[in-house]
């Protein structure tokens, strides 16, 4: 019962967090911990309800999903590679099922050839990988909770962000971010704004044109005015595209919330990143093609680890130390 109390008083504090500033990661762990909480007391309360008997289950089974979930990682980097070519980024999910079955892997052997210290030491290793894991699952769940928060109207203006151009073509990952703008942009006329569209982003190495011509010519030839969208064509990055958006529209006397126009998979980032800049921005995401997401939401956790680099090796340093300080204690 304690328990449970303990988890409805972080769900009170989790909401309170979320309606003063959503864009935090910050919510996500917290809400993963209220979460743990409540099901505890859930537990506590009746022990043999299905829904604790399907936690147990869960809980007991958590290793071969880690598994299976590895395998998939693998499966999709093989898929990744094929599809979207031979570039080291579209690995990232390949190597991440490895890294995930190598500790498992090297404890089990360590620990039934009975070498004490490098048994501590994998040790150390799969609690480093837990807290990452911990950490990946508060991203992902709490990205899709964010997706999900009511978006306000009354934008002064919406703004897409480039995601790389095949040549001059807009390939399927930015179409759908300007099909979404389009949506957003739909829904602010008929509620009697007309907010100005902004395409971003500069020209890569690779690239025909600036990805803001492209986009624009695509909104354009999709029927939407052409003195309507503002062009931001120098950015290469998301901070970038951020900045030089803001002091465009600051230069033409445009002040007012903005709605962010990015995928879903770096919706959260972007607002993370927004909220940083100190910018009035809501973001909204673009639905993705499934065997895309696992790479691409890769790149933004390890952005977000990056971001937080500092906690992050604390907290990893703190676990890892764990298991050989307990052999230490035991041995001497």
């Amino acid at each position: 019962m304690f328990a449970l109390m303990i988890g409805v008083v972080l769900l009170g504090w989790l909401g309170l967090r979320v309606y003063r500033e959503p864009r935090r990661i910050g919510n996500g762990v917290l809400l993963l911990i209220a979460a743990a909480f409540c099901v505890l007391g859930l537990i506590e309360l009746d022990s043999e309800s299905p829904v604790s008997i399907a936690v147990v289950l869960l809980l007991a089974a958590s290793p071969l999903v880690l598994l299976i979930l590895a395998g998939l990682l693998m499966m999709n980097g093989v898929q990744m590679w094929r599809r979207e070519g031979r570039r080291p980024a579209n690995l990232l999910s390949f190597g991440l099922g490895v890294a995930m079955l190598l500790p498992y892997a090297l404890f089990i052997v360590a620990f039934e050839l009975e070498w004490e210290w490098m048994t501590a030491v994998f040790g150390s290793v799969l609690l480093v990988e837990c807290y990452l894991g911990f950490i990946l699952l508060a991203f992902l769940v709490y990205s899709w909770v964010y997706l999900r928060l009511p978006y306000r109207r009354g934008m002064s203006a919406i703004v897409v962000h480039g995601s790389g151009l095949i040549g001059a073509r807009v390939p399927p990952l930015l179409a759908a971010r300007l099909d979404k703008a389009l949506e957003v942009h739909a829904a602010e006329t008929a509620a009697g704004r007309t907010p100005v569209l902004v395409t971003s982003g500069g020209k890569g190495s690779d690239e025909d044109v600036a990805e803001a011509d492209a986009m624009a010519d695509y909104v354009v030839g999709r029927g939407f005015p052409a003195e309507g969208v503002l062009r931001e064509d120098r950015s290469a990055t998301t901070r970038e595209n951020l900045l030089y958006t803001a002091g465009m529209l600051a230069a033409r006397g445009m002040s007012g919330p903005m709605v962010l126009v990015t995928s879903n998979f770096h919706a959260l980032r972007t607002g993370i990143l927004a909220r940083r800049l100190g910018l009035d921005a809501t973001v909204v995401g673009a639905e993705t093609a499934f065997y895309y997401l696992p790479s691409a939401i890769l790149r933004e956790y390890v952005a977000i680890l990056v971001e937080h680099r500092w906690t992050n090796a604390l907290i990893c340093a703190a676990l890892a130390a764990l298991p050989l300080l307990a052999m230490v204690a035991v041995r001497y």
